[in-house]
């Protein structure tokens, strides 16, 4: 949707050029998903070392020289550590953002350590997986995911990236759930792409719909018996024209798919009002190319 938006901007006609930025854009995206995994690790990482450095200290308490060790051997943060593919991918792609801006890191571990999640989680020095696992599932998303700095980092890293953030948390903490004891750290990294066939429709829905634009702007004309169509906005107009490309050029996705997907996204980005305006245009719409024949749609329960 928006590479469709840039492109009607730019008024560009090099497809090309924009199907490349666009698939480098979700290979960002995937970027985002790693240093937040990784960030996980260095967090653990900066615990140890501030036991560490807590039992080196002149004047330690006893509590500092035997120091409860439940959070540093988590298994699964322990589990994310090891990680062989992540390690590669770190390395490959040369995302050290955590060794050069450790006051994330930090800002992060202080709270943990003062919240109530940290507080219960360390009442006793022994855990089970379980244990663990449902901790760092909980710490990830009532700490780290909603944290006002960060998000404020990421921003200022990688502008697409804010955008991308609710999908790679949401992606994460499943990931996390799946985790289980018998992972060793040959444990497979979720993928960006399901298949062959994801990327091809990632391609595939911007190039049609852009290839279709003029054709798919006038099924627009006519729907709107109230308003001018030079007032609809024009990220709404990209939003309908993706629909229609979907309900004519995608036989396999349900009708009803694609009114809803459109709709969260119309939700997310565009006006308030668009998400009732776009539903109304789409449902009269797939009624027309039902009842016309145009509604290129095939298996049972698509229509």
């Amino acid at each position: 949707m928006q590479s469709l938006y840039a492109l009607e901007q730019t008024q560009s006609d090099n497809l090309d050029r924009e199907e490349k930025f666009l698939l480098f854009s979700i290979d960002q995206m995937y970027d985002l998903f790693l240093i937040n995994l990784q960030l996980l690790v260095e967090i653990r990482k900066h615990a140890a070392d501030f036991l560490e450095k807590s039992q080196k200290k002149y004047l330690a308490t006893s509590e500092e020289k035997n120091p409860n060790q439940k959070f540093i051997n988590n298994e699964v943060l322990l589990l994310l550590e090891n990680n062989t593919e992540l390690k590669e991918a770190m390395e490959l792609k040369k995302m050290n953002c955590w060794d050069l801006d450790d006051e994330y890191v930090k800002i992060l571990w202080k709270e943990i350590k003062e919240s109530e999640l940290y507080s219960d989680y360390m009442n006793t020095k022994m855990s089970s997986f379980k244990e663990d696992k449902d901790f760092i599932i909980d710490i990830f998303k009532e700490i780290i995911a909603p944290n006002d700095k960060l998000y404020e980092y990421i921003e200022d890293k990688k502008l697409t990236w804010v955008d991308d953030l609710p999908l790679i948390n949401t992606g994460i903490i499943k990931m996390l759930r799946k985790v289980k004891q018998t992972h060793d750290e040959h444990m497979s990294l979720p993928r960006l792409y399901k298949d062959v066939d994801d990327k091809k429709f990632a391609k595939d829905i911007f190039r049609k719909t852009a290839l279709n634009g003029v054709e798919f702007a006038k099924e627009i004309e006519g729907k709107t018996p109230n308003w001018d169509k030079d007032r609809i906005a024009e990220l709404d107009k990209a939003v309908i024209k993706m629909a229609i490309c979907e309900f004519q050029k995608f036989p396999s996705i349900p009708v009803k798919v694609t009114i809803n997907e459109y709709l969260e996204i119309a939700k997310e980005y565009s006006t308030p009002k668009s998400s009732i305006f776009i539903n109304g245009i789409l449902d009269k719409l797939s009624k027309e190319y039902k009842e016309s024949g145009k509604l290129n749609k095939v298996g049972r329960g698509l229509m």
